[in-house]
């Protein structure tokens, strides 16, 4: 089966057609060697003579039907037009709202033509030690709470001695690869980009619930309800409730900045921009390390959350896990790292996660996760409470142990 794919596209069409006929030579011999005058001339000749399985894939699609707007009803018409060949077609974007658009949009020539349509995630963190050359857990987890799981952050950091060098180069300074990153992003997924870029800037600087936000940008909370649900949409941000809460509940619902990368940015380069713009960039790195263990902490509880739903703890399988905070059964407030349910629902596990335990902190860490299981008014219902403790680091603790899991157990799963 051939296959070919060309992604330099930010072209006129007539380049851009030179470039995709001299692609598509590779399969079919001579064909470069005729100026197309129009798409029409060019796909229809490749979807004539094209062998049965070839692959033809288009990158940054949106950029080529913005040049050529007749392109999606082109390829319609081919697409309905030559169902009985086995060809390929796969195109793609960056943009969400632009890929969205050309084939989800009702109103699309190409919708209802798609196949499959596939959603690309970002890579686990078990991915950028071996990215990154880090082999301890402490120090994947670090490395993943600047730089999330976008290969091309790990490319670009990957030629620096540290991960604070690397921030200091590319992040932090104005004229740094991914100092403007964000802001490129929410460009090409959003038409306005202002309220968005404001309320990301508030949940990185610790406003999660909608009242606090809408409170802040001096707007009713209603008036958030659309721009969030965007936001949710595009995988910019992640909800957050309390196990055993309703999902439609939005009391208690928090809002926090699903990336990494960006979660970092908007807690620590747009408040500073006005700082690093003066030059001010070595402080700022300075102060940044001083916070950051606050910043990796949040990220190492919620990759063990994540990693629930892979794991078998006591060989056991267990459902997406989730924070608990409110009121204990004691009527004082409680806040538990992990809860989960056992898949048959009748066990239920709650964890205490931590980043470094030796022996000592590992008895306190069960004594204290034992009290807080019984002031849990969700335990009720359950056969049996399993409890665990989630270190990152371990010192001096036997592995045989199985009252705690350590880091590599957790990233291991994380792929």
């Amino acid at each position: 089966m051939g296959h070919f794919y060309i992604s330099e596209i930010k072209r006129e069409p007539t380049l851009q057609r030179a470039a995709l006929a001299v692609a598509i030579e590779r399969v079919l011999p001579g064909f470069a060697s005729v100026e197309y005058p129009d798409w029409d001339s060019l796909f229809q000749r490749w979807w004539n003579d094209a062998p049965p399985g070839v692959v033809l894939a288009l990158d940054e699609f949106p950029y080529l039907a913005k040049a050529s707007v007749e392109l999606p009803s082109l390829l319609q018409r081919l697409v309905d037009q030559n169902r009985a060949r086995r060809l390929h077609l796969v195109i793609c974007g960056s943009s969400q709202r632009m890929m969205q658009g050309l084939v989800l949009d009702a109103s699309a020539p190409l919708y209802g033509r798609a196949q499959e349509i596939l959603h690309i995630q970002s890579l686990g963190a078990a991915w950028i030690g071996r990215a990154l050359k880090k082999s301890k857990p402490a120090e994947m987890v670090e490395a993943y709470s600047i730089w999330g799981g976008v290969p091309r952050y790990w490319e670009l950091a990957a030629v620096y001695k540290n991960s604070w060098h690397a921030v200091e180069e590319l992040v932090l300074d104005p004229l740094g690869v991914l100092h403007h990153e964000p802001s490129r992003l929410l460009l090409d997924d959003l038409r306005e980009t202002a309220q968005a870029a404001s309320i990301l800037s508030l949940i990185g600087q610790g406003c999660h619930r909608m009242s606090e936000i809408a409170g802040r940008l001096g707007k009713p909370a209603t008036s958030l309800t659309r721009p969030l649900s965007r936001l949710l949409e595009l995988g910019l941000i992640r909800r957050e409730q309390p196990f055993g809460v309703p999902p439609r509940s939005s009391k208690k619902t928090l809002y926090r900045i699903d990336d990494p990368f960006m979660a970092f940015w908007f807690r620590y380069v747009e408040p500073n921009r006005s700082r690093l713009e003066s030059g001010m960039v070595r402080l700022v790195k300075e102060a940044v390390q001083k916070q950051f263990g606050s910043h990796s902490g949040e990220i190492w509880e919620h990759l063990v959350r994540r990693a629930f739903v892979h794991l078998r703890v006591e060989g056991i399988e267990w459902l997406p896990a989730q924070r608990w905070w409110g009121t204990g059964a004691d009527r004082k407030p409680l806040e538990v790292d992990v809860v989960s349910e056992s898949e048959d629902r009748r066990l239920l596990l709650v964890g205490e996660v931590k980043s470094l335990l030796d022996v000592r902190k590992l008895e306190i860490a069960e004594t204290e996760l034992e009290e807080k299981v019984q002031r849990l008014p969700c335990k009720d219902g359950y056969q049996q409470v399993l409890t665990k403790v989630f270190c990152l680091e371990a010192k001096k603790l036997k592995s045989k142990d199985r009252k705690w899991i350590g880091g590599d157990d957790i990233l291991r799963v994380l792929r």
